[in-house]
């Protein structure tokens, strides 16, 4: 008798301590979800940056646009073709 209140006692305690342990579990599962979520969010947001700035990046590299920012920051002018001396190497 005394044998199966023990066992009783000890099946009560695991059966109390798996109830813990599994909404322990969901508590700690769920936090991770939520900041997977977050994180997610932010790799996203970072990717339309990444690819705006590819853009920015492609178009401040063409002709026009270094000609542009050297004619309005530089006040640099295209010279006359006059004006300009070629200097022919041989070799």
């Amino acid at each position: 008798m005394k044998s199966q209140i023990v066992l009783i006692v000890l099946l009560a305690i695991a059966v109390l301590v798996s109830g813990i342990g599994i909404v322990y579990t969901r508590h700690i599962n769920q936090q991770l979800f939520v900041k997977l979520e977050k994180l997610q969010l932010e790799r996203d947001n970072l990717e339309v940056e990444w690819e705006l700035l590819q853009l920015e990046q492609s178009t401040l590299v063409t002709d026009f646009a270094v000609e542009e920012i050297a004619q309005r920051r530089l006040n640099m002018l295209t010279p006359d073709p006059e004006e300009v001396l070629y200097i022919m190497l041989n070799e």
